[in-house]
């Protein structure tokens, strides 16, 4: 809706300007009134005003007042030029002020972009119209906003919490119900398994009671033939006393078996397990990882370890360098331990695997054996170790030289270790999704040792 601004150049040789101007000055002297002039080609000077006479020229002043109080300019106690003492009605757009004509035609403004007052009111009453437009427009699309949006979305806000709520209380009505049943079975195996190794204890007490009350009286009768028994009578005794020896002999030695202890796997609960796996790994308590590095001195000469100790990398027979010994290098195996023992509290720690398709990552006992190329120094193959292993998207835990093979629905680029000395369990889980891997429970006899292999590209600790 604005117009665009309409411009003058005004630029007048002298005897232009002193033909234009000479009249201006009489009207000045001649009359008070302020003198309304139109710069445009041949420009002329309103000298109605000054021949209308007295009721004229009140009428003139009238009328142009009038008029320009419909423009916007009230003319009555208009502003006059400092320069020129003129009436400012003119506006300079290079300026960006209010000048009089003497200043666009032959003052400091001479040569800028003019415009006439009234026009300049005009164009800035439009631009205002059109911002009033704007904002009353959007005014119109918040109140439309706030009535129609902001209410709509209140009103889903509180279905989906409802929704959300429900839920909430669903899953944890299901969990806590799995829980219950679970808690239950468990319960009642610890019971059973309970019920079982007492039953095994009265066994073996009656028995060996009776085995003691046997070997007791087998052992009077021979005190009783030792001590009493003439020496003529004992010395023909010999095969009653190798019948009550053989007797005594036959008693057997007591020994302690498993069967008297009740059975840890009474409480396996892959359901427990991983509830309480997730619960140390992002409860609210969650625990941190542990910061681990690579031991240098165990590191096997089939590896590089980095500058920072969190990087094993497998050389190819080119670019391995001789090392020097050490009892504690694995010097067959591509083997490395960490450098910190654990034998208290909970820990876990992250291996990026992305790279390797051939490693094993785990634990062992400091006491493992380090040379040679036997089963005794190879992770996963003796009885002091416990890793996770794939070799070519083959993955399995492994221990004493048994595996068990683990379904891995996609390779994981990281693998985490958790180990809880307290409940005596070790747990493989892909830190990612916290999906658990595999899980064991132990009766450690010693300190652990982080452990880790690798045959293909490298694997590195992630802190």
């Amino acid at each position: 809706m604005s117009d665009g601004l309409v411009t003058c150049e005004l630029i007048c040789s002298s005897d232009e300007q002193d033909r234009i101007l000479k009249p201006l000055e009489n009207a000045i002297m001649a009359s008070d009134q302020p003198i309304f002039t139109v710069l445009s080609d041949g420009m002329k000077l309103k000298e109605e005003r000054h021949s209308a006479g007295p009721g004229g020229g009140a009428a003139s002043l009238t009328k142009a007042t009038t008029s320009d109080n419909e423009s916007g300019i009230f003319s009555g106690e208009c502003e006059l030029c400092e320069n020129h003492e003129a009436e400012l009605d003119w506006f300079c757009a290079t300026e960006q002020k209010l000048i009089c004509s003497h200043c666009a035609i032959v003052g400091q403004c001479r040569g800028h972009s003019v415009t006439p007052l009234a026009a300049r009111v005009s164009i800035v009453r439009n631009q205002l119209v059109d911002v009033c437009e704007k904002i009353q427009l959007q005014a119109l699309r918040v109140e439309r906003f706030i009535e129609h949006t902001l209410t709509d979305k209140e009103q889903k806000l509180q279905a989906a919490a409802n929704q959300a709520r429900e839920q909430v209380l669903a899953q944890v009505s299901a969990a806590r119900e799995a829980l219950e049943e679970e808690e239950q079975r468990l319960l009642e195996e610890v019971q059973r398994e309970e019920e079982r190794v007492e039953q095994c204890l009265l066994t073996q007490q009656a028995h060996w009671k009776q085995a003691l009350a046997s070997l007791s009286q087998t052992r009077s009768r021979l005190v009783h033939t030792l001590t009493h028994i003439p020496d003529s009578q004992l010395a023909t005794s010999a095969q009653e006393i190798a019948d009550r020896v053989e007797e005594a002999e036959g008693v057997g030695e007591p020994c302690d078996t498993e069967q008297l202890n009740l059975n840890p796997s009474c409480i396996d609960s892959k359901l427990l397990r991983g509830l309480w796996a997730i619960a140390v790994l992002l409860g609210q308590n969650a625990h941190k990882t542990s910061f681990f590095k690579f031991d240098e001195r165990t590191v096997s000469p089939l590896l590089t370890l980095s500058q920072d100790h969190f990087t094993l990398t497998f050389n190819n027979k080119k670019s391995r360098q001789p090392y020097t010994y050490d009892p504690a290098r694995f010097d067959n195996w591509p083997n490395a331990l960490g450098s910190q023992a654990l034998s208290s509290g909970t820990h876990c720690w992250v291996v990026d695997v992305g790279q390797s398709a051939a490693f094993k990552v785990g634990v062992c006992y400091p006491s493992l054996e380090r040379k040679g190329s036997g089963n005794e120094a190879r992770l996963g193959y003796n009885s002091q170790s416990w890793v996770l292993s794939n070799y070519d998207g083959d993955y399995s835990f492994c221990h004493a030289g048994k595996k068990v093979p683990l379904q891995v629905v996609k390779k994981p680029q990281k693998i985490g270790v958790l180990l809880d000395w307290p409940s005596q369990t070790l747990l493989f889980y892909e830190p990612d999704s916290n999906a658990i891997l595999h899980s064991v429970i132990q009766t450690f006899a010693a300190p652990l040792l982080p452990a880790c292999a690798v045959t293909d590209q490298s694997i590195t600790i992630v802190h």
